[in-house]
């Protein structure tokens, strides 16, 4: 979503690298193409004037004038500034003290509130909650039916007592009056979360505004969550403000940020509105969904990844315990193709490839390629290695050629691609081998793993090269003194006795200035 922001202000940053100092032009101009980028990504006109405003001015302070690298200083404030207008600090839940937490979801028809519900719920079942879902939309055809299913996929329990518009005809029913059974049901059942899912419109009226209100005043919600389709650019500021003054919220969810749009109303609405951030969503999966973290976003933005996502979602699918078997087989030398199947599918399980890789810093240059990576490769890969016998992966060594043709058409790929895949497993596990036992990335400058080149050869010890031994004198009188003869020490080079420095040397000997031992002790 934030794409083209962030080759804007990718290519902005790059005219500043290399100055030792900025001038008052150097600045002026990179608040230019700030400004540009912003009123480009959608935002709105006053959030980009007071940005540009903050921007211009921290750049002209003393923080940039005596910084050693003034670009980077430059970048740090733009990234600072964009975590404040993205609203600061990460907004979490409030949880009522006595359960069950009411969470009501508000906003237009098509903004997907009721995916939301569910991806809600099932995000704070992770969190050991016992969410239950509460189908209070009985205008949308089908919305009803929509959350059940959601529910069931999320493994939730779904309160709907009326069928709502199902199947084209009209069942009536009290909204207000589900969502106050529905929190009822949910104290009974000690459920210690109920979500309810309101109606919406596809556009802001007086009928939708006092639905809403009465809903609210009926469950006196802990938090009003008001969902927000974040492709609907700068329209997205004026529908949260009718929200915020006709019923109020809390905090905002943010929807598809997975789209195609330019992200103006990810930076606009905190702002205008006062209104923090909570939850984002970005893709059709129920587990695309998760915390809204401002500095976060803004690391993203400019291109400087996300590790700490990265990191998280990591810790959720890898188990310690295989983790932990498996770099035991690594140590032992058994870690076999079944095992490197095994590593490989636990990181399809962490999400899309492409979201993974676009979180790694400095991958923005690389976008065209992540956009054409395919997704079915570890398919590819999972198809191979199950053709193979249990033998041949315990024992990839063992596939010679006919093996090899015999993977292949069982898999239905080339032989390239089996050839390609023993290669690279073998090329893995000696790395990861390499890395488990502390022996650094192989090939790395200044890693223990590296390989001597040629010239480091060259340079080995003298005695690490095979020649010719010492040149012995013909003379039976001089062989017999050279052999008799006491080699000389070499001089040492730090000036101390003996031959090795430190040798049978007493620091009491060494005769230094008076009051200067002071300093040694």
């Amino acid at each position: 979503m934030f794409n083209t922001l962030s080759d804007r202000l990718s290519e902005t940053f790059k005219s500043l690298r290399g100055k030792g100092k900025l001038s008052e032009a150097d600045i002026d101009a990179t608040a230019r193409e700030i400004r540009l980028a912003l009123l480009e990504a959608d935002v709105a006109l006053p959030v980009v004037k007071d940005f540009v405003a903050a921007v211009k001015e921290r750049a002209r302070g003393a923080e940039v004038s005596g910084a050693l690298n003034p670009a980077q200083q430059v970048i740090k404030i733009v990234n600072e500034e964009l975590v404040g207008i993205l609203g600061g600090e990460t907004r979490r839940l409030r949880f009522a003290k006595t359960p069950p937490t009411v969470i009501m979801l508000a906003g237009l028809q098509g903004a997907g509130k009721t995916t939301l519900a569910a991806k809600l719920a099932l995000w704070l079942k992770s969190q050991d909650k016992s969410p239950m879902l509460v189908a209070a939309d009985l205008q949308r055809p089908n919305a009803v039916q929509q959350l059940q299913v959601n529910g069931e996929r999320a493994g939730v329990t779904v309160f709907a007592p009326e069928p709502g518009n199902a199947g084209g005809i009209e069942h009536g029913g009290d909204p207000v009056a589900v969502a106050r059974a529905g929190v009822e049901e949910a104290r009974r059942t000690l459920h210690d979360v109920v979500i309810i899912d309101t109606a919406g419109r596809l556009g802001i009226d007086e009928e939708l505004m006092r639905q809403a209100a009465n809903i609210r005043d009926a469950v006196n919600p802990d938090e009003v969550l008001f969902v927000v389709d974040a492709m609907i650019g700068q329209d997205a500021v004026n529908t949260a403000q009718a929200f915020l003054d006709g019923v109020g919220y809390d905090a905002v969810v943010l929807t598809k940020l997975d789209g195609d749009a330019r992200g103006g109303a990810a930076l606009s609405i905190a702002q205008m509105t006062g209104k923090p951030v909570m939850f984002a969503s970005n893709g059709e999966k129920l587990t695309d969904f998760d915390l809204f973290h401002p500095d976060r976003m803004a690391s993203r933005i400019l291109d400087m990844g996300d590790l700490l996502t990265l990191i998280e979602q990591a810790e959720k699918t890898f188990d310690a315990d295989q983790a932990a078997k498996a770099a035991e087989k690594l140590t032992s030398g058994d870690f076999t193709l079944d095992d490197f199947l095994e590593q490989m599918l636990q990181v399809r399980k962490m999400g899309s490839m492409t979201k993974m890789l676009g979180m790694l810093p400095g991958m923005g240059q690389f976008r065209e390629q992540l956009d054409n990576f395919d997704e079915r490769e570890i398919d590819r890969l999972q198809a191979i290695i199950q053709s193979m016998t249990p033998a041949e992966r315990a024992n990839p060594k063992m596939i010679d050629g006919s093996r090899r043709s015999r993977i292949a058409k069982g898999a239905g790929r080339a032989v390239a691609d089996v050839n390609q895949l023993v290669d690279r497993f073998f090329e893995a596990r000696k790395m990861m081998q390499q890395m488990a036992r502390g022996g650094g990335m192989p090939g790395m400058p200044g890693s223990p793993g590296m390989a001597l080149g040629k010239r480091a050869k060259a340079r080995q010890a003298p005695q690490a090269k095979k020649g010719k031994g010492k040149r012995v004198s013909g003379n039976p009188a001089k062989r017999a003194q050279a052999d008799t003869e006491q080699v000389a020490p070499a001089a040492n080079p730090f000036g101390l006795p003996g031959g090795a420095p430190g040798a049978d040397f007493d620091p009491d000997d060494f005769k230094l200035p008076a009051g200067l031992d002071q300093y040694l002790k």
